[in-house]
C-alpha cells in the first residue's frame, strides 16, 4: 500500500512518523503535499516519507489519500483533484467530514462514488485522532459508516492499532465521542497543571509535581483499562475511613468537579448548535 498525505500537520506527521517507527510502513512508501515547501521537505528529511511538489502529484502516486488539511480546506482541495481521486481509498482526518460530507461534495463536484456507474472513488473513512497518538498512545474513532473494501478497513484498522486504540463509532455519536477523546487532552492538561501548581504552592519543584502527577494519571488510567473495574470502585479502594484522600474527594464535589467536567462538553455540544 502507497499513502499519501494531503497536509503535513502535527497529527499527520505523528502517523507517519509513527508508523516509520514501528515499523508498519516503509518510509519509501509514504508521500505529502503541503503548500509549505521548505518545510515539507524538513519534515521529509527527519521522517523519510517523499515529499511531492502538488496536491495532484501526490495522489497520483499513491492507492491510499489521507486528507490532512484543515477541515475548510477540504471542498477547495477535492475541487483542484477532481477525477485524480478516482481509483483511490481516502481516509480522512479533518474533524466534521463525515462519509456522507465527501460523497455530498463529490456528487455536487460531479465526481462518481458508485463503482457500478464506472470508475469511481474506491471507498472512504472518517477517522477522529487525538493528540497522543504522537506517542502512540492515542484514540482513533472509525465511523462505522465507512465505504471502504472490507480488506482495506482491516488494514486501516491494523495501522492506526499500532498507534493506540481504534473504536468504531455510529456516525451521529462522532461528534460527542470526539469532543471527549480529541478535546479531552487539554482538560486533561489543564488537570494536570492545576495539581501541580498545588504542588508547587507548598514547596514541590515544578519538574517534580508535574512528573508526579503526570505517572500518576498515567498509572491511574492503566489500572482502569487493564483491570475493567468501575472508576468509582478505584477511587473507594483510595478512601480510608476519616482519611486524607476522603477529604479531598469531598473538596472536588463541593466545588462541582464533576458538574464543571460534565459542563465543559455542555460548553461544546452547545457551540457546536449555536454556530
Amino acid at each position: 500500500m502507497k499513502i499519501g498525505f494531503l497536509g503535513m500537520g502535527n497529527m499527520a506527521q505523528a502517523l507517519a512518523e509513527g508508523w516509520v517507527k514501528k515499523g508498519l510502513v516503509e518510509a519509501t512508501n509514504l508521500v505529502a503535499y503541503a503548500p509549505n515547501q521548505e518545510k515539507l521537505a524538513a519534515n521529509a528529511a527527519r521522517i523519510g516519507f517523499i515529499p511531492m511538489a502538488s496536491a495532484k502529484a501526490c495522489v497520483q502516486a499513491v492507492d491510499t489519500v489521507i486528507i490532512g488539511c484543515k477541515p475548510y480546506q477540504i471542498r477547495e482541495v477535492l475541487t483542484d483533484l477532481g477525477e485524480e481521486i478516482l481509483d483511490k481509498s481516502v481516509w480522512s482526518i479533518a474533524a466534521g467530514w463525515t462519509v456522507a460530507a465527501f460523497n455530498v461534495t463529490w456528487k455536487e463536484l460531479g465526481v462518481n462514488t458508485d463503482p457500478k456507474l464506472g470508475r469511481s472513488v474506491r471507498g472512504v473513512l472518517s477517522i477522529m485522532p487525538n493528540t497522543p497518538a504522537m506517542v502512540g498512545e492515542g484514540v482513533f474513532l472509525f465511523e462505522k459508516k465507512c465505504t471502504l473494501p472490507a480488506e482495506e478497513l482491516a488494514e486501516a484498522k491494523r495501522l492506526f492499532e499500532g498507534l493506540g486504540i481504534v473504536e468504531t463509532i455510529p456516525t451521529e455519536l462522532m461528534d460527542v465521542a470526539g469532543y471527549i477523546s480529541g478535546c479531552g487532552p487539554a482538560f486533561v492538561d489543564l488537570f494536570m497543571e492545576a495539581y501541580a501548581d498545588a504542588a508547587v504552592k507548598y514547596g514541590v519543584p515544578r519538574a517534580t509535581a508535574y512528573k508526579l502527577i503526570a505517572q500518576t494519571l498515567l498509572g491511574s488510567a492503566k489500572l482502569q483499562m487493564e483491570t475493567g473495574k468501575h472508576p468509582g470502585e478505584l477511587k473507594d479502594a483510595v478512601c480510608s475511613p476519616n482519611g486524607t484522600t476522603i477529604c479531598g474527594v469531598a473538596a472536588l464535589e463541593k466545588a462541582g468537579f464533576r458538574s464543571a467536567c460534565i459542563e465543559s462538553i455542555d460548553a461544546i455540544v452547545n457551540k457546536k448548535k449555536n454556530g
